[in-house]
């Protein structure tokens, strides 16, 4: 700090001499200096013109090239070879016939002060002293554009100790086989020698894969907290600037760091973020040389510079494995890869588990009953539900978060914010009453459709003027076809039920159709479901690349794409005629519902089954005469 402190001190002193030299030197290098006699002498000839008169000197301007006649030959040649010949300056002596001479000659002539130090010190040393402070304060905060150009192939990792992480595998639930993976990783960081004995090698890096919001980061961050090693982390996208060299840099600078702190683990998070590390070189149309290659290139050269067991770990988390560059995941670099799947029913409830623990909740919280309702929640959608239920629960001023405050949490999180400010007229009320009974009436009809958990016509969100929540029953992988034609035909129920009760369709079926006809397509070009198309699939064939295919550009022919949109009419039409016959032959109990729909707003499950047949076994015998057969 001292050596930085004389540092400055030298600088700005240098500064003050420099541009105090600049002062001085500035006001004469355009004028020439001449006698005060020679002055008096171009006075009397009129060659002198407007004047500037100060208590110690007189400048002005000569009338060339007549004045040359009248001075000195020495004086003439310098003011005609300088940077401006008729500009000169004489030091003032007393002479109380000046003002006389001036006014017999008619020359203009105005007075000024001389300059002196507090005029220098004020118009250069002030400013300099400021530059000086405010490059002193962005140094020091290190969040300026000097600190960033001082610092330019400086790794941007930061460290943490294993206290500074805070997190351990106890305060990570629902991923159980990615946990055991990395036990590995940690047992090798704790007890290496265990390993080095047999001769055995631990992989130099681990690739963390998994949708946005499961847990990557924070398993990353257990991992060192469990080994007790230092832990740097750092995003993909930080490698990369403007400047040509600057990411390779910081990845030599980063992997020097690491080495001098192994045992340790270097975490990258958001390997493919921003297209600016990992992903696959050549799809560039820039050169070779292009700054993101050099990056990676330089971070393979650094992952295959590890010794052997030399302690350093690289941990790297991306959602878009696709992209990387397949010289990144090959053995010896990236050696394993961790798959992090959306967690199930069982993993829910256990992740709901760890985000209650500081929370109180009432008596009438169940969680395997919450987990139920949140299919397809990732953990990060988990947390969020209980903060929403903590903050619904604090607005009503209660003393607990009940099971009222969750299911509003997961309404929100599903649906969106409920908007009751949006005023709609008595017929668009209607409208969307019957459309939402027709989706709930024909999901309770169909033997294979998630049952009716809640319907609201409540608007919700952006666009969302109503919805019918399907609740699974259990988490499912495969689908059958006889599944995937119900869940067509509970898509297609609100627009039928406009159709037949009004006679006329409105705008609010737009999102069904398009699911609808996205379902009805995957069905045909990637799950063979269609006679006349046979075995074969066709959407999403890959490009040059290895990129998928934009809509619309797939390669398959013109008579098969014309093939594939008559299926999917077909499909369509065929569903549409199954609803028809459903909601024609039950037409009293879409009214009972779009009528209690109306006057209430929310239906929940059992009152939508007495509604419908007067309960849950008359219910439960219409979905089985009601069965569509599984096709062989």
């Amino acid at each position: 700090m001292e050596h930085r402190k004389d540092y400055l001190a030298i600088v700005m002193a240098m500064g003050f001499m420099l541009l105090l030299g600049f002062e001085m030197l500035a006001g004469r290098t355009q004028s020439q200096e001449i006698a005060y006699s020679d002055f008096r002498t171009l006075l009397v000839a009129k060659d002198v013109g407007e004047l500037v008169i100060t208590p110690s000197q007189i400048s002005g301007n000569v009338h060339m090239p007549a004045a040359v006649s009248l001075l000195p030959a020495s004086d003439a040649e310098a003011i005609q070879n300088n940077g401006a010949p008729w500009h000169f300056w004489t030091n003032r002596v007393s002479d109380e016939h000046l003002a006389d001479a001036l006014a017999a000659a008619g020359v203009r002539y105005s007075g000024a002060s001389d300059s002196s130090w507090g005029g220098v010190l004020l118009s250069w040393a002030l400013p300099l002293a400021g530059l000086v402070l405010i490059w002193s304060f962005m140094m020091r905060a290190g969040s300026g554009a000097m600190r960033d150009f001082s610092g330019i192939g400086k790794s941007r990792a930061r460290v943490y100790a294993q206290t500074d992480t805070g997190v351990t595998f106890d305060d990570i639930a629902g991923i159980d086989e990615a946990k055991a993976e990395l036990q590995q990783i940690v047992e090798f960081l704790r007890h290496g020698e265990r390993y080095r004995r047999l001769g055995g090698k631990i992989p130099k890096g681990v690739l963390i894969v998994g949708a946005p919001g499961t847990g990557k980061t924070l398993l990353a961050k257990a991992v060192a907290g469990e080994a007790g090693v230092p832990f740097f982390t750092i995003s993909g996208s930080a490698f990369v600037e403007m400047f040509v060299g600057v990411g390779a840099a910081r990845v030599r600078d980063l992997f020097e760091q690491a080495q001098q702190k192994a045992p340790c683990i270097v975490f990258i998070d958001e390997l493919d973020a921003l297209d600016a590390l990992g992903k696959v070189r050549g799809a560039s149309v820039l050169s070779g040389n292009d700054e993101r290659e050099q990056t990676l290139n330089q971070l393979l050269v650094e992952m295959d510079g590890f010794r052997p067991n030399s302690g350093v770990i690289i941990l790297a988390a991306t959602n878009r494995p696709e992209i990387l560059d397949p010289a990144l995941l090959r053995p010896g670099r990236f050696d394993r890869h961790i798959a992090i799947d959306r967690p199930d029913l069982i993993g829910r409830q256990q992740i709901l588990a760890v985000h209650v623990k500081n929370v109180r909740l009432a008596a009438d919280v169940d969680l395997a009953e919450l987990a139920s309702r949140t299919p397809g929640f990732v953990g990060a959608d988990l947390a969020n539900v209980v903060n929403e239920a903590a903050l619904h629960a604090a607005e009503q001023d209660k003393q607990a978060i009940g099971m009222a405050d969750f299911d509003e949490a997961i309404d929100r999180a599903m649906a969106g914010m409920e908007r009751k400010s949006r005023v709609m007229n008595e017929q668009e009320k209607i409208t969307i009453a019957y459309h939402e009974a027709g989706h709930a009436l024909v999901a309770q009809s169909r033997a294979h459709c998630d049952p009716v958990k809640k319907v609201s016509i409540i608007p919700r969100g952006v666009a969302a003027l109503g919805y019918t929540q399907q609740v699974p029953t259990e988490d499912r992988y495969v689908l059958r076809e006889s599944e995937l034609l119900d869940r067509l035909d509970a898509l297609l129920g609100g627009r039928v039920a406009e159709e037949i009760v009004f006679g006329d369709v409105s705008t609010g079926a737009a999102n069904d159709l398009d699911r609808a006809s996205a379902l009805a397509r995957h069905m045909v070009t990637r799950c063979g479901m269609s006679e006349r198309l046979g075995l074969a699939t066709f959407g999403d064939m890959q490009e040059a690349g290895g990129f998928p295919a934009p809509p619309g550009r797939e390669r398959y022919a013109e008579g098969t794409a014309a093939l594939i949109d008559e299926e999917v009419r077909r499909l369509l039409g065929e569903a549409h005629e199954r609803v028809t016959r459903t909601l024609r032959e039950r037409r009293e109990p879409l009214a009972r519902i779009a009528k209690r729909l109306l006057e209430i707003e929310v239906i929940d499950h059992e009152t939508l089954l007495q509604l419908i047949d007067g309960g849950a076994a008359a219910e439960q015998q219409w979905r089985t005469q009601t069965a569509v057969a599984p096709q062989a």
